[in-house]
């Protein structure tokens, strides 16, 4: 076959028993060892494996113009860059369940699983915003001071709304996990299993480890806004 004047030899296969960025890996390496292309000659790998790396870059782009949307909007809410940072530390602890869920599974990263991590950090950091906005509450609204006793009554004031939320999605989200090898469930078995794992994650981290982060790192960066938020209200 020729294509704009020149010779083109194509070579279809097909993997099973693994992933395809893996077969590709190997069969460049074994390319790079064992053939010797003559000048002019050249390989390109197409098919499935172009839209994959396409694909892939398209979502990692836009997932970093997402996470830096998220900072902008979370900055003018809460005009503090510790802050800002408190509530995105929830985005590695539900990335470390996502991975440890596919691993688990034995499950490849693909397109579906990195949808997975884009809705579930949203799931995340919504999680981290509902807590630092109910400790800003308390301080501004109910006079409490920026305490261990503040940071542990807004975190079990918290537990039961955050708790549901997780538990619905995640029993949702069982049977498809469970099932996930059925036919017609190859696209939401990943996705699945990604949002299932990071809630788990997540969802211990926000209560265990975050109230201790923010106590640690926030506490004054908390009372200047919720302050400077209360005498905006004061003045309204």
């Amino acid at each position: 076959m020729r294509e704009n004047a020149r010779r083109r030899i194509v070579i279809r296969c097909n993997t099973q028993g693994r992933d395809l960025a893996s077969a590709v890996a190997e069969i460049e390496q074994r390319i790079r060892r064992d053939v010797d292309l003559p000048e002019g000659y050249f390989v390109e790998f197409g098919g499935q494996f172009e839209s994959q790396q396409r694909a892939t870059r398209t979502i990692g782009l836009l997932a970093l113009v997402s996470l830096a949307g998220m900072f902008v909007v979370l900055l003018l809410l809460f005009p503090s860059v510790r802050i800002v940072l408190q509530i995105l530390n929830a985005l590695p602890t539900a990335f470390i369940g996502g991975v440890a869920a596919l691993v688990i599974t034995r499950q490849d990263l693909t397109i579906a699983s990195l949808v997975g991590f884009i809705s579930l950090g949203g799931i995340a950091v919504r999680n981290g915003i509902l807590l630092v906005t109910h400790y800003l509450h308390l301080m501004r609204d109910e006079g409490e001071s920026f305490s261990q006793e503040m940071i542990l009554r807004g975190s079990l004031e918290r537990l039961a709304p955050v708790l549901m939320t997780a538990l619905t999605a995640g029993i949702g989200l069982v049977p498809l996990v469970v099932g996930g090898h059925e036919p017609g469930r190859e696209i939401l078995y990943p996705v699945a299993t990604v949002i299932l794992g990071g809630l788990v994650t997540s969802t211990f981290c926000e209560f265990l480890i975050h109230p201790g982060l923010f106590w640690r790192f926030s506490g004054r960066d908390a009372a200047r806004v919720s302050a400077a938020n209360g005498s905006s209200v004061d003045d309204l």
